[in-house]
């Protein structure tokens, strides 16, 4: 196991475009983590549980999930009902990145206890800048889960 293992980002995009901007936003703001990227709701539950092709995986989960809502096969709020209803993954940061901004989207996120709810920019500059506030959110989500003043 490399520490690479231990510090994976999940990115859960089912657009490649969208997938290549995160991605790129975040080698932008100097982020090391390894990043394994799926474009579905199931291979997202896959990945997180260790099924289907993930079945080999080492049960370790990923440090921060960056969630889409709008995916085929399995929508993100499934997704996160799932993550937040298993105690293996109960306790992941997850921020959903979307195109949606509608109230009831994000009512339901933050009932499902989300971490964070960014509404994706068009332009790359902004969408930059939302990726790497979502990188300090999450280093400051870690930091309080582990008991850091």
């Amino acid at each position: 196991m490399t520490l690479e293992d231990l510090s994976q980002i999940l990115l859960v995009e089912d657009d490649e475009h969208d997938a290549e901007l995160t991605m790129r936003a975040l080698r932008k703001s100097r982020v090391l983590n390894g990043i394994v990227h799926v474009d579905n709701g199931a291979r997202a539950l896959d990945f997180l549980f260790c099924r289907g092709v993930f079945a080999q995986r080492p049960r370790i989960n990923p440090c921060l999930v960056l969630l889409d809502l709008a995916l085929p096969k399995i929508g993100g709020l499934e997704v996160l009902t799932a993550i937040r209803g298993h105690p293996w993954t109960r306790g992941v940061p997850v921020f959903v990145l979307t195109q949606s901004s509608y109230y009831e989207d994000k009512a339901d996120a933050k009932r499902l206890e989300v971490n964070g709810y960014l509404v994706k920019p068009v332009e790359f500059v902004n969408f930059a800048q939302v990726v790497a506030n979502a990188g300090v959110n999450w280093a400051l989500v870690a930091a309080d889960s582990a008991g850091a003043p």
